[in-house]
Formats: C-alpha cells, structure tokens, sequence
C-alpha cells in the first residue's frame, strides 16, 4: 500500500463514510424522503421540461436548466463509470455495488441541499457573471473564508487529477486498445478539441455538454441493456449477492472467506461518491449558473442527476460485470490475498472482458468509445470546476488563461504517463473537498430546510388550485 493509499484510507474511513451518510440521511429524514416519496414530483419537474425542451435565449454566463444539468452530469459520467465501477467490485466485492447505492439514495438529498444553497447565495462578479457553488455559500452564508480556500484549493488538485489526467489516460488507452492509435495522437487531438471549447466559456461547455450527454448515455445504456438482456437469468443471483456480500461480515464466497463488509463500504462510498460527486460540491458551481428561478426546481435537478449517474448507468455497468461469469469473487479475493494484481480483471479490462460476453469482439471498441465521450464530458466539466476556485482563490480572473493553458496541457502529459497514482490521489482531493462542503451543508441545513418547505407548500396550493379547475 503506497503512501497515498495510506492517506486517502485513513481520510475516507471511517469518519468521512459516517459524514455523508449522517448528512444524506438528516436530509432525507426532514423532507420525508422526498426523493422516494416524492419521486413523481421532481421526475415531472426535470424529465417532462427535458421532454419538451424549446429553444431559449440566456443572458451571457449562464446556461437553461439542462445544460447546467448536462455539464455536471458530464463531469460526473467519466471513467468512474467504467474504471471506477469495475475496480470498486474487485476491490471491495460484489458488495460495494450495495453501498454505492446507499450512498446514491441519500447523496440524491445532500445533492439537492448543494444545489439549493448554490442558488440561493450565489453573486455577480464585476463583469456580471454568476458565481455559486460551496466557494460562495461557505463564504457567504458561513462567514467562513479560509474553509472556501481550503475548498477550492483542494478542487484544482482534483480537476487536475482526477478530472484530467486520469480521464484522458483511460481515452488514450481505450483508444489504443481498440483501434492502435498512438497515444501522443489521441492527447493531441483531445487537448485540441477541449481548447476550442473552454477558452469559449462556461457557454460553449454547457452547450457542447447538452448535445453530448445525452447521445453518450443513450449509447452506454442501450449497449449495457443488450448484454443484461443475454443474461437476464443471472440478474437475480447477482442482486442477491450484492446484498448478502454488502451485509454479512466475512460473507462466504466459493465455499472460503469473504471480502470483508468494510472493504465492501469503503470502495461502494469513495467509487460511489466518484460517479455521482454528492457532497463534493463540485456540480453546484455548474448549477449555480443555471437560469434558474427557483432554488427548489434546481435542487430536483441535482436529485435526477445523481440518479442518472449512480442508479442508472454506474447499476448498468455494475450487473453487466457481475452476470457475465468472467468476474468471479472467490478468484479476485485469493489474488487479492496473495498480494497479486491481476491487470484483466481491473478497470477497463475487466469491464472490457464482460461486455464481449454477449459483444464479442465489438465489446472493445464499444467501450473505447463510451470511454472517449464520457472522459471528455468529463475534462470539459472539471476545467469550469477548477478555474473557478482558482479564481476564488486568486480573487480575479488573472490566473484564468494560464489555468486553461496547463489544463490543455495536462490531457497531453496524461495520455503519455503512467496515472495510476493519480486515482489515489483523486480519492484524496475528493475527501479534501468533502470535508468542508458537507460541514457546511450540514450547518446551512435549517436555510435549506426552510426554502423545501416554503416550496413544496406553494406546490401543494398550485396543485390544489388545478384540481378545483378541473371540476
């Protein structure tokens, strides 16, 4: 275990496990669980206007709804839902997939709490710009500027790593794999076209985001659906697995020992966290600039998100590795145990080889594909990320171009390097950025509270007031 490891574990459990889920689950608790309960409601909020989308005109700086949602969708969708899907599992067992999506159900609260706060206190800067996220609720609504900092500072790291370098090494690689393109040509081309796009703004990002990731998701779910359609029968063992690994201490697997339920909850929460990034703060920056009215609608926005991310497609991703019989748990454990790494039945690899169950030789091109658009939507929405907190650190926009300069640079070191280091260290700038955002969350609750209730009783007046129309 390298040093990095040794941080990032010691950060991530217990504490920080117990941190999220107590937030997550305060939140669910004081709105009635409204992301179960109520789900009806923020569906027809999100999907119905995402439906019947009309064009509409936005004032410079700030993106519809959609594309605010889009853009911190894309960040989110990158190779956490590959890599970081098929790693959890063969790390922590069949048992993370339990407890990422706990971490899901109540991260889907603690995501519409950041998106509330992010509207609520976000400013102008001098140019008239929109400005929200943890830097400006932890600052404005906490009175507590340091933490911002630490914040923010903790953010440019991860956009850095986890957000660039390891997203264009997985594109690089995929593509190398599947097609025998050279690296440096892949870090080339992807460093170009992420140029054109954010030296254009939050603008530009939002719109290539809301053409992007619909068509990606579409693709990733329609091709993981095929597969899990093949192997239907196996879908009932693999749920059954996944929970009796997640709730049984030493759960019994191929007649030996089992993962322990503590390597299920620590990789199930940190790759959990990695595919949907509630309570990182990171997609309320995005948020913040939606065109957006009310801070309620926006926070429901922030529920489907997570949703999609985590529930959907990282479950898609997950059932595909667990039914195709090419992941077997006793196997991983006594590799696991020897102090071995068998590189086929990691990350990408692995997920590569339980696709081509069904796929055959397309699995690796379907997946090198998927890779490339999700990494990309990914960068795309990291560079907005981590350039805001430079500027929130700098207190200007002087470190802007420079910032983008070394980001572009960045894809082209990361398609040519070993990066295996930096997933640790993307596990550790997570934790970093978790810390203060969930502290603050936590202690704005009551604001947060308080606009859930002013706004679900409007909505149940309006409700009522339709229905009396009606007879």
């Amino acid at each position: 275990m390298n040093f990095l490891t040794q941080i990032s574990t010691a950060l991530w459990n217990p504490g920080l496990f117990i941190l999220f889920f107590f937030v997550g689950g305060y939140f669910t608790l004081r709105t009635g669980c409204f992301q179960l309960f109520h789900a009806k409601t923020w569906l027809g909020k999100t999907i119905g206007p995402m439906l019947h989308r009309k064009k509409s005109t936005v004032e410079k700086g700030r993106l519809t709804q959609f594309q605010a949602m889009a853009t911190a969708l894309g960040s989110i969708v990158g190779t956490s839902t590959i890599a970081g899907v098929a790693t959890a599992i063969y790390f922590g067992g069949p048992g993370a997939v339990f407890w990422m999506w706990m971490s899901a159900f109540v991260g889907m609260m603690t995501s519409y709490a950041e998106k509330v706060l992010a509207i609520h206190y976000r400013t102008r800067d001098k140019n008239g710009v929109l400005r929200g996220g943890p830097p400006e609720y932890i600052r404005r609504g906490l009175h507590a500027p340091w933490m911002a900092k630490w914040f923010c500072f903790a953010c440019i790291l991860a956009s850095f790593c986890g957000g660039n370098l390891v997203q264009a090494n997985s594109i690089a690689s995929g593509m190398k794999a599947a097609f025998n393109v050279a690296p440096n040509i892949t870090g080339g081309v992807v460093a170009g076209v992420t140029a054109l796009v954010i030296f254009g703004g939050i603008g530009r990002i939002g719109r290539v985001s809301s053409a992007l990731v619909p068509f990606m998701a579409l693709v990733f779910i329609g091709g993981g659906l095929f597969v899990l359609a093949a192997h239907a029968q196996a879908i009932p063992t693999a749920l059954c697995q996944i929970v009796t690994c997640a709730l049984t201490p030493q759960a019994a697997v191929c007649g030996g020992g089992g993962y322990a339920v503590s390597a299920a909850l620590r990789y199930g929460v940190a790759r959990g966290v990695f595919t949907n990034e509630a309570g990182l703060g990171s997609s309320a920056m995005a948020h913040a600039v939606a065109d957006a009215k009310s801070e309620h609608n926006q926070g429901m926005w922030g529920i489907l998100e997570v949703f999609l991310a985590t529930l959907v497609i990282a479950t898609i991703s997950a059932l595909v590795i667990l039914t195709s019989g090419i992941y077997q748990a006793g196997d991983a454990l006594r590799t696991l145990e020897s102090g071995l790494l068998d590189p086929d039945m990691v990350g990408v690899p692995l997920a590569v080889r339980s696709f081509g169950t069904v796929m055959g030789g397309w699995s690796g091109p379907f997946i090198a594909i998927c890779l490339v658009l999700f990494a990309f939507s990914s960068i795309l929405g990291w560079s907005y990320y981590g350039e805001r907190c430079l500027e929130e650190l700098l207190g200007s926009e002087r470190g802007r171009g420079l910032y983008r300069l070394l980001y572009v640079c960045a894809i082209v070191f990361g398609s040519i390097s070993d990066v295996s280091m930096c997933w640790d260290l993307a596990d550790l700038c997570n934790g970093l950025m978790a810390l203060p955002n969930l502290i603050a969350v936590l202690l704005l609750s009551p604001k947060v509270i308080q606009i859930f209730k002013e706004e679900t009783a409007k909505d149940k007046i309006k409700a009522k007031r339709t229905e009396y129309r009606r007879r």
